[in-house]
């Protein structure tokens, strides 16, 4: 611990945003760029406590108050070597994960917590900018090939995992280009995708081969085919088929789902073209309270929108911790986000009744919950941002009774092993495919926790690789 009294000389400063006039112009990132100084006074915050909740908080486990102190005496090099060790990819869980450690941490119980993610934002930067190798490689090939399916987060990181082991590692995705919900879930405003490519050049760098336009299907590559070519096959297929919301009207045209959205709207980015899904001048609806929601607000304000309204059919959440939901836990709180700065209008406990229009929506019919009044608002478009109910399993055979939990996703027993698959090849799944929708930091978690149960099934022995969790672990 550098500075004892660190966590009270020093009070939460995390970076500032870029006006609202400036950064609506653009699709860069939102924030600014914090001083060297300034970092290493947050990470003096850190009390280092003896038992540290926030790494309990971490899926990961990353070893926050080592890399906390590290940054303070402006050891950049030693805490990048700390934060690789357990997280593959900092640089987005730094800029997109929303920080179960600090809500765990114990300076939170009385005080505003570390900025945790920020710091590890910061580590991973400087560990880039210094030239510092950020894909860990084996000094001997092991001669196994394992094959990869999906390129999101749960599947680089299994794919960054077992080829630091050795292992020749192919990774299969069905789009265009790699990186699942990371390329064109996540808008630019939160991920640019030159930081995308750069994790994905020293990926390949290290020898890692990438597959686009691979549909792992029956009208594609057969699934039996990899298992034909590969010494074990790892599925990280995501939790892609969106909630929809089943009223009258919702069929009409101006009605999507919300990747739908993202996804035309971060290709129009990359292309420097106009959105085929355009907001322009319209008057929106976002069904959902939740970061995807928020994702399609902050779109639809770079797109110049008429109006957006964001509705939530729950309550508004408390703005301070509840007694039901104690620290450590992360409490479900209000949430202010960059978008929602921007402007917009937020409606909790509002119900949808009825999409009205001539063809395209123009109108929807929305109730509110806590007096039962009904009222009509216009609308253009619509974004159903609602969630997803699992991975799309019919044309790869691996929807039927027996392979799947209760929930719709692939049930795997506790090696990460789809068992009702017969044949030599074994056939491991992580990731949204088998939790659910889930946080970015937990799809990391599981494709490492899947690799190292690939890599023991190859080796024959115990992996030296870590396994921070079980499938179907549980959070906080």
């Amino acid at each position: 611990m550098g500075k004892p009294t660190g966590f009270l000389e020093f009070t939460r400063q995390g970076p500032s945003m870029r006006p609202v006039a400036v950064r609506l112009r653009d699709w860069r990132e939102v924030y600014e760029p914090q001083s060297d100084d300034a970092v290493q006074v947050q990470g003096a915050r850190c009390m280092d406590c003896g038992i540290p909740f926030c790494m309990q908080g971490c899926p990961l486990g990353n070893r926050i108050p080592v890399f906390n102190d590290l940054v303070y005496r402006g050891r950049w090099d030693e805490a990048a070597e700390q934060l690789l060790d357990t997280n593959n990819f900092p640089e987005f869980t730094g800029r997109l994960c929303p920080a179960p450690c600090e809500s765990a941490c114990v300076l939170g119980i009385g005080a505003d917590p570390v900025t945790i993610e920020r710091l590890e934002y910061e580590v991973i930067e400087h560990a880039f900018a210094r030239g510092i190798t950020v894909q860990r490689t084996s000094t001997s090939e092991s001669g196994r090939r394992v094959a990869v399916v999906g390129s999101g987060p749960a599947g680089l990181a299994a794919a960054s995992q077992l080829r630091s082991a050795g292992h020749h590692v192919e990774v299969f995705e069905r789009s265009d280009a790699i990186g699942g919900l990371l390329r064109y879930g996540i808008p630019e405003f939160k991920l640019e995708k030159k930081v995308l490519d750069r994790r994905l050049r020293a990926m390949a760098d290290a020898g890692i081969i990438f597959h686009t336009s691979a549909n792992i299907a029956d009208d594609g590559t057969p699934l039996s085919n990899l298992r034909a070519g590969f010494d074990a096959v790892v599925l990280a297929l995501g939790s892609t088929r969106p909630r929809l919301i089943p009223v009258p009207g919702a069929q009409l045209t101006g009605i999507y789902p919300a990747m739908t959205y993202l996804e035309a709207a971060n290709r129009a980015v990359a292309t420097d073209s106009v959105s085929q899904i355009d907001a322009h001048a319209k008057h929106v609806i976002i069904l959902g309270g939740g970061d995807t929601g928020a994702d399609c607000l902050g779109t639809a304000h770079r797109q110049g929108a008429a109006s957006v309204t964001q509705i939530e059919i729950m309550d508004e959440p408390p703005h301070e911790r509840p007694q039901d939901q104690p620290w450590p836990t992360m409490a479900r709180l209000f949430k202010v986000t960059s978008a929602h700065d921007e402007g917009g209008e937020r409606r909790f406990a509002t119900e949808t009744l009825e999409f009205q229009g001539d063809g395209t929506v123009s109108e929807i019919v929305l109730k509110y919950n806590h007096d039962g009044s009904v009222t009509n608002a216009p609308a253009d478009l619509v974004f159903i941002a609602a969630g997803f109910v699992g991975p799309e399993l019919e044309k790869l055979g691996l929807n039927s009774p027996g392979r799947l939990t209760t929930r719709d996703t692939l049930l795997v027993d506790s090696t990460w092993r789809i068992e009702s698959l017969p044949g030599d090849t074994p056939v491991f799944a992580c990731g949204d495919a088998v939790r659910g929708q889930s946080l970015i930091v937990w799809a990391i978690a599981e494709g490492r926790s899947a690799a190292s149960a690939v890599d023991a099934f190859l080796n024959g022995v115990p992996s030296a690789l870590p396994a921070p969790v079980e499938p179907y672990s549980l959070s906080w």
